[in-house]
């Protein structure tokens, strides 16, 4: 397996007697999307500001590309991008300007900078409004050209802290297929985000953060078998019926819950094929079913839990 593209090893961050950061570690495989999941204050942003060079660590140490982020800062900042939770161009230029601009300070010539800057924007389909002052811009637009100018010097690497907040669904849509898109070009990308489904969607692995401290990692699947349950939920077709499948359910080794309104009883189960064992004493005892089905854990059953569990204030 080769080395890790950004490799953290027990960093920790203290602005005076408060410790945003303790111990963190982790690491992310070239072309791959680590989400990094936390409550507001959990230390996401820190740590992302000392990834991008822009904050040291109080100790630890961290490589992104194989370069230090302290010892080697100017290769590392050569090989990122960084999109912060607000957009970062500047709103009385048009957004080819401010392509061009970005890519002039880092380097290209003036044929070079304009040639990136139509390439972005015909990428983040943008070039119909490449002309238009920024501050005229819609938020899914903004945010668009905000991850363009991320990308101008062509990071192997690149941060996005929070990038679809205050964003309507279908930019957020939108957003989520750009990234799926700069990843299978073998991008590597950092995410932080407070919304489950997006690290669901888009994350290869998750870094659950609370108070400063790693709570748990892994895989979307194996973050939800680890604290989540697979559940039964049955709806029965005749409301009357409810307390004499409760009753059947007890009575076989199960513990039911129900719900009146939608006439449902849900039974929490190890595996699937338990459902046939869930089956049988409703069906023994005359209750007939209107609708079965298997429910698996989600991300937001597994964040609740182990923030909780790591910081009962922090849920």
């Amino acid at each position: 397996m080769s080395d890790p593209i950004i490799d953290v090893s027990h960093i920790s961050k203290r602005f005076g007697t408060v410790t945003a950061l303790d111990d963190v570690s982790l690491q992310v495989p070239q072309g791959s999307v680590l989400g990094l999941l936390g409550h507001n204050g959990a230390g996401k942003t820190t740590l992302i500001n000392i990834l991008s060079t822009l904050l040291p660590p109080s100790s630890g140490t961290a490589h992104v590309a194989g370069f230090d982020v302290v010892a080697q800062r100017r290769d590392v900042c050569a090989r990122i991008g960084l999109t912060g939770q607000f957009a970062s161009v500047d709103e009385q230029l048009s957004a080819h300007e401010n392509l061009v601009l970005i890519a002039r300070l880092l380097g290209a010539s003036r044929r070079e900078a304009r040639q990136r800057a139509d390439e972005l924007l015909a990428t983040f389909d943008l070039t119909d409004a490449a002309k238009r002052p920024v501050g005229g811009y819609s938020g899914g637009m903004r945010r668009r050209l905000d991850l363009a100018a991320s990308l101008v010097g062509h990071p192997d690497v690149v941060f996005l802290d929070e990038p679809t907040t205050g964003l309507d669904p279908v930019s957020r849509l939108n957003l989520w297929q750009t990234v799926e898109s700069l990843v299978a070009d073998g991008t590597t990308v950092l995410l932080t985000t407070q919304y489950l489904d997006e690290a669901d969607r888009l994350a290869d692995s998750i870094t659950v953060l609370s108070a400063g401290r790693v709570v748990a990692a892994g895989t979307a699947a194996e973050l939800k078998a680890q604290v989540g349950q697979r559940t039964v939920t049955a709806t029965l077709a005749e409301p009357g019926d409810l307390p004499d499948a409760l009753r059947a359910l007890t009575a076989a080794g199960f513990t039911p819950t129900h719900d009146e309104q939608r006439n449902a009883i849900t039974v929490p189960v190890s595996a699937s094929r338990e459902l046939a064992a869930i089956i049988r004493p409703l069906d023994e005892s005359g209750i007939e079913i209107a609708d079965l089905g298997l429910g698996e854990p989600t991300l937001d059953d597994v964040y609740l839990t182990l923030a909780h569990q790591a910081d009962p204030a922090a849920a």
